[in-house]
Protein backbone atom coordinates (compact mmCIF):
# COMPACT_ATOMS: atom_id res chain seq x y z
CA UNK A 1 0.00 0.00 0.00
CA UNK A 2 1.52 3.18 -0.86
CA UNK A 3 1.56 6.04 1.35
CA UNK A 4 -0.43 7.99 -0.53
CA UNK A 5 -3.40 5.78 0.09
CA UNK A 6 -2.77 5.06 3.36
CA UNK A 7 -3.10 8.75 4.16
CA UNK A 8 -6.08 8.47 2.36
CA UNK A 9 -7.61 5.81 4.60
CA UNK A 10 -6.31 6.80 7.97
CA UNK A 11 -8.23 10.60 7.33
CA UNK A 12 -11.11 8.55 6.55
CA UNK A 13 -10.88 6.81 9.58
CA UNK A 14 -10.24 9.90 11.43
CA UNK A 15 -13.35 11.21 10.42
CA UNK A 16 -15.97 8.36 10.66
CA UNK A 17 -14.48 8.43 14.44
CA UNK A 18 -11.78 5.91 14.29
CA UNK A 19 -8.24 5.47 14.99
CA UNK A 20 -5.44 2.95 14.16
CA UNK A 21 -4.12 2.03 17.68
CA UNK A 22 -1.39 -0.64 17.95
CA UNK A 23 -2.11 -2.67 14.61
CA UNK A 24 -6.16 -2.51 15.72
CA UNK A 25 -9.37 -0.43 14.54
CA UNK A 26 -10.49 1.86 18.01
CA UNK A 27 -13.36 3.60 18.11
CA UNK A 28 -12.89 7.40 19.05
CA UNK A 29 -14.91 8.88 21.93
CA UNK A 30 -14.57 12.35 22.98
CA UNK A 31 -11.39 12.43 21.53
CA UNK A 32 -10.00 9.69 23.92
CA UNK A 33 -10.07 5.74 22.02
CA UNK A 34 -12.49 3.62 23.08
CA UNK A 35 -13.20 0.10 22.97
CA UNK A 36 -16.15 -1.72 21.90
CA UNK A 37 -17.50 -4.91 23.49
CA UNK A 38 -21.40 -6.16 22.22
CA UNK A 39 -24.06 -6.53 25.43
CA UNK A 40 -24.08 -10.04 24.16
CA UNK A 41 -20.38 -10.85 24.66
CA UNK A 42 -20.56 -9.10 27.99
CA UNK A 43 -23.04 -10.45 29.35
CA UNK A 44 -21.55 -14.10 28.45
CA UNK A 45 -18.17 -13.22 30.07
CA UNK A 46 -20.18 -11.79 33.23
CA UNK A 47 -21.96 -14.78 33.65
CA UNK A 48 -19.01 -16.41 33.46
CA UNK A 49 -16.97 -14.32 36.06
CA UNK A 50 -20.16 -15.40 38.59
CA UNK A 51 -19.62 -19.23 37.83
CA UNK A 52 -15.54 -19.10 38.11
CA UNK A 53 -16.67 -17.44 41.13
CA UNK A 54 -18.66 -20.13 42.62
CA UNK A 55 -16.28 -23.10 41.01
CA UNK A 56 -13.37 -21.62 43.02
CA UNK A 57 -14.88 -21.59 46.23
CA UNK A 58 -16.70 -25.02 45.75
CA UNK A 59 -13.72 -26.39 44.86
CA UNK A 60 -11.38 -25.28 47.24
CA UNK A 61 -14.05 -25.37 50.25
CA UNK A 62 -13.27 -28.25 51.84
CA UNK A 63 -9.56 -27.03 51.98
CA UNK A 64 -10.10 -23.37 53.96
CA UNK A 65 -7.43 -22.82 56.38
CA UNK A 66 -6.42 -26.38 56.87
CA UNK A 67 -3.06 -25.62 55.86
CA UNK A 68 -1.26 -22.97 56.83
CA UNK A 69 2.26 -21.78 55.81
CA UNK A 70 2.13 -25.10 53.78
CA UNK A 71 1.27 -26.53 50.58
CA UNK A 72 -1.81 -28.59 49.74
CA UNK A 73 -0.67 -32.13 49.18
CA UNK A 74 -1.79 -33.49 45.53
CA UNK A 75 -3.50 -36.07 46.65
CA UNK A 76 -5.23 -34.02 49.43
CA UNK A 77 -6.76 -31.93 46.83
CA UNK A 78 -10.54 -32.29 46.65
CA UNK A 79 -12.20 -33.68 43.47
CA UNK A 80 -14.48 -31.35 41.49
CA UNK A 81 -18.25 -32.60 40.99
CA UNK A 82 -20.52 -30.25 38.88
CA UNK A 83 -22.92 -30.22 41.81
CA UNK A 84 -20.38 -27.93 43.59
CA UNK A 85 -21.09 -25.12 41.54
CA UNK A 86 -24.23 -24.28 43.58
CA UNK A 87 -22.41 -22.18 45.96
CA UNK A 88 -25.45 -20.30 47.47
CA UNK A 89 -24.53 -19.81 50.94
CA UNK A 90 -20.82 -18.87 50.57
CA UNK A 91 -19.38 -15.31 52.35
CA UNK A 92 -17.21 -15.15 49.22
CA UNK A 93 -20.45 -14.70 46.59
CA UNK A 94 -22.97 -13.20 48.67
CA UNK A 95 -21.33 -10.29 50.80
CA UNK A 96 -20.47 -8.40 46.92
CA UNK A 97 -24.03 -9.14 46.57
CA UNK A 98 -25.45 -6.74 49.69
CA UNK A 99 -23.20 -4.10 47.55
CA UNK A 100 -25.23 -4.86 44.19
CA UNK A 101 -28.53 -4.56 45.72
CA UNK A 102 -27.46 -0.93 47.34
CA UNK A 103 -26.69 -0.07 43.43
CA UNK A 104 -29.65 -1.21 41.79
CA UNK A 105 -31.88 0.01 44.83
CA UNK A 106 -29.79 3.82 44.65
CA UNK A 107 -28.00 3.65 41.44
CA UNK A 108 -23.71 4.15 41.16
CA UNK A 109 -23.76 7.84 42.81
CA UNK A 110 -25.31 6.05 45.92
CA UNK A 111 -23.58 7.98 49.59
CA UNK A 112 -21.08 5.76 51.35
CA UNK A 113 -23.09 6.33 54.36
CA UNK A 114 -26.52 4.33 52.79
CA UNK A 115 -23.95 1.69 51.90
CA UNK A 116 -23.17 1.23 56.05
CA UNK A 117 -26.56 1.64 56.85
CA UNK A 118 -27.00 -1.20 54.57
CA UNK A 119 -24.49 -3.17 54.78
CA UNK A 120 -24.96 -2.98 58.71
CA UNK A 121 -28.98 -4.42 58.57
CA UNK A 122 -27.54 -7.53 56.33
CA UNK A 123 -28.51 -10.51 58.41
CA UNK A 124 -25.57 -13.11 57.76
CA UNK A 125 -22.73 -14.08 59.94
CA UNK A 126 -19.36 -12.24 58.77
CA UNK A 127 -16.25 -13.02 60.63
CA UNK A 128 -12.74 -10.43 60.66
CA UNK A 129 -12.83 -7.03 58.85
CA UNK A 130 -16.64 -7.55 57.75
CA UNK A 131 -17.39 -8.65 61.01
CA UNK A 132 -16.02 -5.90 62.58
CA UNK A 133 -17.06 -3.00 60.17
CA UNK A 134 -20.16 -4.07 60.54
CA UNK A 135 -20.22 -3.82 64.37
CA UNK A 136 -18.63 -0.15 64.01
CA UNK A 137 -21.79 0.84 61.71
CA UNK A 138 -24.46 -1.25 63.85
CA UNK A 139 -22.79 0.90 66.86
CA UNK A 140 -22.60 4.19 64.76
CA UNK A 141 -19.16 4.39 63.48
CA UNK A 142 -19.88 5.32 60.07
CA UNK A 143 -18.20 5.20 57.16
CA UNK A 144 -15.37 5.16 56.76
CA UNK A 145 -14.23 5.02 60.19
CA UNK A 146 -15.51 2.01 60.38
CA UNK A 147 -12.97 0.43 58.05
CA UNK A 148 -10.15 2.90 59.61
CA UNK A 149 -7.85 0.91 61.99
CA UNK A 150 -8.35 3.23 64.59
CA UNK A 151 -11.81 1.23 65.10
CA UNK A 152 -11.07 -1.94 62.92
CA UNK A 153 -8.28 -4.20 63.77
CA UNK A 154 -8.72 -6.29 60.98
CA UNK A 155 -8.58 -3.61 58.66
CA UNK A 156 -5.42 -5.48 56.39
CA UNK A 157 -7.52 -8.67 56.43
CA UNK A 158 -8.89 -9.90 53.25
CA UNK A 159 -12.29 -9.25 53.30
CA UNK A 160 -13.11 -6.87 50.68
CA UNK A 161 -10.83 -8.28 48.30
CA UNK A 162 -12.35 -11.76 48.49
CA UNK A 163 -15.74 -9.47 47.88
CA UNK A 164 -14.98 -6.96 45.32
CA UNK A 165 -15.32 -9.20 42.20
CA UNK A 166 -18.67 -7.69 41.64
CA UNK A 167 -16.75 -4.16 40.85
CA UNK A 168 -15.03 -5.30 37.97
CA UNK A 169 -18.03 -8.00 36.70
CA UNK A 170 -19.85 -4.82 36.18
CA UNK A 171 -17.21 -2.58 34.85
CA UNK A 172 -15.94 -3.69 31.77
CA UNK A 173 -12.99 -1.87 30.26
CA UNK A 174 -13.65 0.82 33.18
CA UNK A 175 -10.94 0.48 35.96
CA UNK A 176 -11.33 3.71 37.81
CA UNK A 177 -15.40 2.48 38.27
CA UNK A 178 -13.96 -0.82 40.06
CA UNK A 179 -11.43 1.84 42.28
CA UNK A 180 -14.31 4.03 43.31
CA UNK A 181 -16.48 1.16 44.32
CA UNK A 182 -13.36 0.00 46.53
CA UNK A 183 -13.76 3.36 47.96
CA UNK A 184 -17.28 3.27 48.41
CA UNK A 185 -17.79 -0.45 49.67
CA UNK A 186 -14.36 -1.58 50.44
CA UNK A 187 -14.01 1.74 53.01
CA UNK A 188 -17.11 -0.05 55.33
CA UNK A 189 -14.70 -3.00 56.22
CA UNK A 190 -11.06 -2.09 54.97
CA UNK A 191 -8.08 0.29 54.78
CA UNK A 192 -4.78 0.11 52.67
CA UNK A 193 -3.75 -2.56 51.28
CA UNK A 194 -7.17 -4.33 52.53
CA UNK A 195 -8.75 -1.83 50.39
CA UNK A 196 -6.35 -2.09 47.88
CA UNK A 197 -6.67 -5.70 47.15
CA UNK A 198 -10.39 -5.72 46.22
CA UNK A 199 -9.55 -2.56 44.01
CA UNK A 200 -6.57 -4.68 42.06
CA UNK A 201 -8.77 -7.57 41.81
CA UNK A 202 -11.79 -5.14 40.80
CA UNK A 203 -9.29 -3.91 38.33
CA UNK A 204 -8.36 -7.30 36.68
CA UNK A 205 -11.76 -8.51 36.23
CA UNK A 206 -12.27 -4.92 34.07
CA UNK A 207 -9.53 -5.92 32.42
CA UNK A 208 -10.45 -9.69 31.54
CA UNK A 209 -13.36 -8.66 28.90
CA UNK A 210 -10.83 -7.24 26.75
CA UNK A 211 -7.59 -9.26 27.38
CA UNK A 212 -6.56 -12.91 27.74
CA UNK A 213 -2.74 -12.71 28.26
CA UNK A 214 -2.73 -13.51 32.25
CA UNK A 215 0.39 -11.24 32.74
CA UNK A 216 -1.19 -8.18 31.04
CA UNK A 217 -4.46 -8.75 33.31
CA UNK A 218 -2.56 -8.71 36.63
CA UNK A 219 -0.95 -5.29 35.58
CA UNK A 220 -3.76 -3.91 34.52
CA UNK A 221 -4.94 -5.13 38.17
CA UNK A 222 -2.06 -3.27 39.64
CA UNK A 223 -2.33 0.06 37.77
CA UNK A 224 -5.50 0.49 40.03
CA UNK A 225 -3.49 0.76 43.51
CA UNK A 226 -0.72 2.58 44.76
CA UNK A 227 2.53 1.97 43.36
CA UNK A 228 4.13 2.17 46.91
CA UNK A 229 2.12 0.08 48.98
CA UNK A 230 3.07 -3.34 50.63
CA UNK A 231 0.12 -4.95 48.35
CA UNK A 232 2.06 -3.76 44.90
CA UNK A 233 5.16 -4.63 45.78
CA UNK A 234 3.88 -8.11 46.71
CA UNK A 235 2.00 -8.47 43.43
CA UNK A 236 5.38 -7.55 41.55
CA UNK A 237 7.30 -9.78 43.32
CA UNK A 238 5.05 -12.71 42.31
CA UNK A 239 5.75 -11.48 37.96
CA UNK A 240 9.67 -11.27 38.71
CA UNK A 241 9.43 -14.76 40.49
CA UNK A 242 7.15 -16.13 37.62
CA UNK A 243 9.53 -14.87 35.20
CA UNK A 244 12.39 -16.12 36.85
CA UNK A 245 11.06 -19.56 37.06
CA UNK A 246 7.66 -20.11 35.05
CA UNK A 247 7.51 -23.67 35.43
CA UNK A 248 8.03 -24.51 39.14
CA UNK A 249 5.25 -22.58 41.18
CA UNK A 250 6.39 -24.46 44.20
CA UNK A 251 9.58 -22.63 44.30
CA UNK A 252 7.90 -18.96 44.38
CA UNK A 253 5.32 -19.99 46.58
CA UNK A 254 8.43 -20.71 48.46
CA UNK A 255 9.92 -17.31 47.90
CA UNK A 256 6.38 -15.59 48.94
CA UNK A 257 6.60 -18.16 52.34
CA UNK A 258 9.82 -16.45 53.06
CA UNK A 259 9.30 -12.74 52.54
CA UNK A 260 5.26 -12.38 53.23
CA UNK A 261 4.54 -15.22 55.71
CA UNK A 262 7.86 -15.43 57.85
CA UNK A 263 9.30 -11.25 57.09
CA UNK A 264 7.39 -9.41 60.69
CA UNK A 265 8.32 -6.05 58.47
CA UNK A 266 4.84 -7.47 55.71
CA UNK A 267 2.73 -8.53 58.96
CA UNK A 268 2.86 -5.37 60.68
CA UNK A 269 -0.93 -5.22 60.94
CA UNK A 270 -1.68 -8.96 60.21
CA UNK A 271 -4.46 -9.93 63.05
CA UNK A 272 -2.57 -12.86 64.13
CA UNK A 273 1.43 -13.46 63.91
CA UNK A 274 1.60 -17.01 63.57
CA UNK A 275 1.10 -19.79 60.72
CA UNK A 276 -2.71 -18.22 60.20
CA UNK A 277 -2.38 -15.25 57.48
CA UNK A 278 -5.72 -13.47 56.62
CA UNK A 279 -3.76 -10.60 55.32
CA UNK A 280 -4.63 -9.55 51.73
CA UNK A 281 -0.78 -9.54 50.41
CA UNK A 282 -0.12 -13.01 50.62
CA UNK A 283 -3.75 -14.23 49.76
CA UNK A 284 -3.61 -11.79 46.69
CA UNK A 285 -0.30 -13.52 45.38
CA UNK A 286 -2.31 -17.05 45.63
CA UNK A 287 -4.58 -15.49 43.39
CA UNK A 288 -2.05 -14.55 41.18
CA UNK A 289 0.20 -17.52 41.41
CA UNK A 290 -3.31 -19.45 40.14
CA UNK A 291 -3.97 -16.62 36.82
CA UNK A 292 -0.31 -17.04 35.86
CA UNK A 293 1.36 -20.54 36.78
CA UNK A 294 -2.28 -21.59 35.43
CA UNK A 295 -1.39 -21.62 31.74
CA UNK A 296 -5.41 -20.58 31.27
CA UNK A 297 -6.79 -23.65 32.13
CA UNK A 298 -9.38 -23.91 34.68
CA UNK A 299 -8.69 -27.08 36.52
CA UNK A 300 -4.89 -25.88 36.67
CA UNK A 301 -5.55 -22.40 37.74
CA UNK A 302 -7.94 -23.30 40.90
CA UNK A 303 -5.97 -25.98 42.03
CA UNK A 304 -2.99 -23.82 42.01
CA UNK A 305 -4.52 -21.17 43.72
CA UNK A 306 -6.29 -23.40 46.28
CA UNK A 307 -2.59 -25.80 46.84
CA UNK A 308 -1.20 -22.64 48.07
CA UNK A 309 -3.02 -22.74 51.64
CA UNK A 310 -4.33 -19.89 53.86
CA UNK A 311 -7.71 -19.11 52.60
CA UNK A 312 -7.97 -21.65 49.87
CA UNK A 313 -11.69 -21.25 48.70
CA UNK A 314 -11.78 -17.08 48.66
CA UNK A 315 -8.14 -17.00 46.50
CA UNK A 316 -9.19 -19.33 44.30
CA UNK A 317 -13.10 -18.23 44.00
CA UNK A 318 -11.05 -14.88 43.00
CA UNK A 319 -8.64 -16.61 40.32
CA UNK A 320 -11.63 -18.57 38.74
CA UNK A 321 -13.49 -15.09 38.17
CA UNK A 322 -11.26 -13.71 36.66
CA UNK A 323 -10.12 -16.68 34.32
CA UNK A 324 -13.67 -17.71 33.43
CA UNK A 325 -14.54 -14.13 32.68
CA UNK A 326 -12.30 -14.17 30.00
CA UNK A 327 -13.23 -17.53 28.24
CA UNK A 328 -16.74 -16.91 28.75
CA UNK A 329 -20.12 -18.71 29.45
CA UNK A 330 -20.41 -19.99 26.36
CA UNK A 331 -16.83 -21.48 26.17
CA UNK A 332 -16.55 -23.57 29.61
CA UNK A 333 -15.82 -26.96 30.13
CA UNK A 334 -19.58 -28.25 30.97
CA UNK A 335 -19.12 -30.01 34.13
CA UNK A 336 -18.91 -26.06 35.37
CA UNK A 337 -22.51 -25.31 34.67
CA UNK A 338 -24.25 -28.83 33.59
CA UNK A 339 -25.65 -28.71 37.05
CA UNK A 340 -26.28 -25.12 38.03
CA UNK A 341 -29.24 -24.76 39.76
CA UNK A 342 -31.30 -21.62 38.22
CA UNK A 343 -33.61 -21.46 40.93
CA UNK A 344 -30.98 -21.73 43.79
CA UNK A 345 -30.86 -18.73 45.98
CA UNK A 346 -28.23 -16.73 47.37
CA UNK A 347 -28.39 -16.48 50.95
CA UNK A 348 -29.53 -13.34 52.53
CA UNK A 349 -29.69 -11.99 49.06
CA UNK A 350 -33.19 -11.62 46.40
CA UNK A 351 -30.93 -12.87 43.62
CA UNK A 352 -31.07 -16.38 42.47
CA UNK A 353 -28.38 -16.59 38.88
CA UNK A 354 -30.88 -15.34 36.20
CA UNK A 355 -31.48 -12.67 38.57
CA UNK A 356 -27.95 -11.83 39.21
CA UNK A 357 -27.19 -11.49 36.01
CA UNK A 358 -30.31 -9.17 35.31
CA UNK A 359 -29.03 -6.78 37.96
CA UNK A 360 -25.71 -6.96 36.58
CA UNK A 361 -27.04 -6.14 33.15
CA UNK A 362 -28.47 -2.94 34.54
CA UNK A 363 -25.71 -1.91 36.69
CA UNK A 364 -23.49 -1.90 33.66
CA UNK A 365 -25.25 0.32 31.37
CA UNK A 366 -25.57 2.39 34.16
CA UNK A 367 -21.78 2.60 34.47
CA UNK A 368 -20.71 2.74 31.20
CA UNK A 369 -23.07 6.00 30.49
CA UNK A 370 -21.62 7.34 33.66
CA UNK A 371 -18.07 7.11 32.87
CA UNK A 372 -18.72 8.71 29.44
CA UNK A 373 -19.23 5.75 27.20
CA UNK A 374 -22.35 4.89 25.07
CA UNK A 375 -24.85 2.33 24.03
CA UNK A 376 -25.15 1.76 20.33
CA UNK A 377 -26.08 -0.81 17.55
CA UNK A 378 -23.99 -2.18 14.80
CA UNK A 379 -24.45 -2.90 11.83
CA UNK A 380 -26.25 -6.32 12.26
CA UNK A 381 -28.41 -4.49 14.99
CA UNK A 382 -26.81 -6.07 18.05
CA UNK A 383 -26.37 -3.74 21.29
CA UNK A 384 -22.45 -2.26 21.36
CA UNK A 385 -21.20 -0.98 24.68
CA UNK A 386 -18.15 1.73 23.48
CA UNK A 387 -16.15 2.05 26.16
CA UNK A 388 -13.99 5.36 27.32
CA UNK A 389 -9.79 4.08 27.58
CA UNK A 390 -9.32 6.34 30.57
CA UNK A 391 -5.83 5.64 33.09
CA UNK A 392 -6.57 3.99 35.95
CA UNK A 393 -6.42 6.43 39.00
CA UNK A 394 -5.50 5.08 42.41
CA UNK A 395 -6.68 5.46 45.57
CA UNK A 396 -3.77 7.75 47.95
CA UNK A 397 -1.38 5.63 50.01
CA UNK A 398 -1.97 4.46 53.56
CA UNK A 399 -0.92 1.68 55.40
CA UNK A 400 -2.74 0.69 58.54
CA UNK A 401 0.48 0.79 60.74
CA UNK A 402 0.25 4.22 59.88
CA UNK A 403 -2.57 5.65 59.64
CA UNK A 404 -4.09 8.94 58.84
CA UNK A 405 -6.69 10.44 60.95
CA UNK A 406 -10.08 8.79 61.14
CA UNK A 407 -13.09 10.98 59.96
CA UNK A 408 -14.76 11.08 63.09
CA UNK A 409 -17.91 9.84 61.16
CA UNK A 410 -20.62 9.06 63.16
CA UNK A 411 -24.47 8.26 62.04
CA UNK A 412 -27.05 10.80 62.83
CA UNK A 413 -29.82 9.42 65.00
CA UNK A 414 -32.26 9.41 61.46
CA UNK A 415 -29.50 7.30 59.88
CA UNK A 416 -29.40 5.21 63.24
CA UNK A 417 -33.16 4.75 63.21
CA UNK A 418 -32.99 3.19 59.35
CA UNK A 419 -30.02 0.25 61.18
CA UNK A 420 -32.67 -3.02 62.23
CA UNK A 421 -30.13 -5.15 63.65
CA UNK A 422 -31.67 -9.01 63.31
CA UNK A 423 -33.03 -10.02 66.04
CA UNK A 424 -30.62 -13.55 66.38
CA UNK A 425 -27.66 -10.69 66.65
CA UNK A 426 -28.96 -8.45 69.35
CA UNK A 427 -27.23 -8.75 72.94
Amino acid sequence: MSKDVLSVLVTIAVGMGLSFVAGCQTDLLGGASARRITADDYVDKMKAGWIGQMAGVGWGGPTEFDYKGQIIPKDEMPVWKPRLINQFNQDDIYVEMTFLRTLELYGMDVPIRQAGIDFANSGYNLWHANRNGRDNLRQGIAPPDSGHPEFNEHADDIDYQIEADYSGLIAPGLPNVAIELGEKFGRLMNYGDGLYGGQFVGGMYAEAFFEDDMEKIVRAGLKCIPKDCQYAECIRDVLTWYKQDSTDWQKTWQLIEDKYQDNPDYRRFSCDKGDFNIDAKINGAYIVMGLLYGEGDPDKTIVISTRCGQDSDCNPSNSGGVLFTTIGFKNLPDKFKSALNPEGKFSHTPYNFPTLVEVSKKLVRQAVTRAGGRVERNAEGQEVFVIPVRKPRPSKLEMCWEPGPAANSKFTEAEMAQIKVPEKRKR
